[in-house]
């Protein structure tokens, strides 16, 4: 019976952190040492779980034009911070201040988007709700 009632407590243990398993770490994805500031048009927004995308053109210091894909908060956290699915829309200029990917790809995790209107909004991004030190 003991060994029956263990069993039945590890399918479960092992069943709820499951859907977890799926989810990915800041610290493995993002190097919060590496701060980044981008400001383009925005090309798509993904509003979808577990995290938004927003999708921009950047052009760089010799005027390229580069495409990168920033990782914000999830839709719910968002729509509590005042987000619509039409708080962004293709064409947009923002700002977005965030920290890169590890992997050198043009992604980061978005802290703060300055919407086109000049507000800047909490993004909800996953490495914690401290805003980016000031810029000098």
């Amino acid at each position: 019976m003991n060994t029956q009632l263990l069993m039945i407590g590890a399918l479960l243990v092992g069943a709820a952190a499951q859907p977890l398993s799926g989810h990915h770490s800041f610290a493995a994805e993002f190097d919060a040492s590496k701060p980044v500031t981008l400001k383009g048009t925005v090309t798509k927004l993904e509003w979808a779980n577990p995290h938004i995308w927003v999708y921009l053109d950047v052009k760089d210091e010799q005027g390229s034009l580069q495409h990168w894909q920033c990782e914000g908060g999830p839709p719910n956290t968002l729509t509590r911070n005042g987000w619509t699915t039409n708080s962004l829309k293709p064409s947009d200029q923002v700002t977005i201040d965030g920290v890169l990917a590890k992997d050198g790809s043009k992604t980061c995790n978005a802290r703060t988007v300055k919407l086109p209107d000049g507000r800047s909004v909490f993004a909800g991004s996953s490495g914690g709700d401290n805003p980016p030190p000031p810029k000098p």
